[in-house]
């Protein structure tokens, strides 16, 4: 029989851990759980479930530790999960008999993300693909951060659909939201200055607003609410923050911006945001009209 490791990166994951270990338990031939030095109890947790235990030291964000956690695992197969994700019992059987079958490398896993206590199913956020279950030696990671992984040999795409899903419980609040952005877009802005990368003002309008019609127009975020509308304000703030904190690398340089310019660029993202304005009304009416037919044919 196929063996199977479930591979979990943490750091301070005790409140976490817990559903991620046991939503794996029938599944898992091995778990093997890298900890990046936490202070509380997320180590004894996973010993006592029968984890396999390593440390790693403490990066900031996963990327760095995946490569070394996946180099513990004995299993032929090998399932990353994060610590704030659990798989349901049907996509546990689905996965192993994919392994049993040899007929693909890895696999491409939905993710369905728990954002402000609702399953945002728009706003870029769904199907949010993975590459979370595969053959070893055929996925490696990039250490920067939330890179793609580099895959090799043939994959597979489950199918979108909730019994197929990750189940990620990502935000739970607005803090945990702005101190992670905080952590994450000061790894982001190292890895610019990194490439080469030299502070453009005209950024701070263009990234960010073009980060907001990304989600909510073009990602469809008005249909998941107020929740949409709030992730795609703060994935835009997010991105500006990127930016900000490039310029305060650099000290802070100090620079006229004339107003034209100033306006030049908002226009710019203004005609953007009018052109989605303008195709949701006519996405709108079109869907009423269809509405409308089906009822007379009934």
């Amino acid at each position: 029989m196929i063996k199977i490791s479930v591979v979990i990166n943490t750091l301070n994951e005790e409140k976490n851990l817990p559903r991620a270990l046991n939503s794996v338990k029938y599944f898992a031939d091995e778990i093997v759980v890298v900890d990046m030095h936490s202070v509380d109890n997320t180590a004894e947790i996973a010993e006592e479930a029968g984890a396999k235990v390593f440390e790693h030291r403490k990066m900031g964000y996963v990327e760095p530790a995946r490569n070394f956690a996946i180099g513990k695992a004995k299993g032929e197969w090998i399932m990353i999960l994060d610590a704030d994700e659990e798989i349901n019992q049907s996509l546990c059987l689905k996965l192993r008999k994919i392994a049993e079958e040899k007929n693909c490398d890895y696999v491409a896993i939905p993710r369905k993300n728990i954002v402000f206590g609702k399953w945002l199913k728009h706003s870029r956020w769904w199907p949010d693909y993975n590459v979370r279950f595969f053959r070893k030696g055929k996925v490696k990671w990039d250490d920067k951060i939330h890179s793609i992984p580099e895959t090799s040999g043939k994959g597979i795409d489950l199918k979108a659909k909730e019994d197929n899903a990750i189940i990620h419980h990502n935000y739970n609040s607005i803090s945990q939201f702005v101190q992670r952005m905080d952590r994450y877009t000061t790894v982001q802005s190292r890895e610019l200055l990194e490439q080469g990368y030299k502070f453009d003002w005209r950024d701070l309008i263009k990234q960010s607003l073009g980060e907001f019609i990304s989600r909510y127009f073009k990602g469809y975020g008005y249909k998941d609410g107020v929740h949409g509308l709030a992730v795609s304000l703060l994935q835009s703030i997010s991105e500006a923050l990127v930016y900000m904190k490039v310029w305060e690398a650099n000290g802070f340089k100090e620079r006229s911006i004339e107003i034209d310019d100033m306006v030049y660029e908002m226009r710019g993202s203004q005609r953007e945001m009018n052109y989605w304005i303008a195709n949701l009304k006519v996405n709108q009416k079109n869907s009423l009209i269809e509405r409308i037919r089906r009822k007379l044919k009934v």
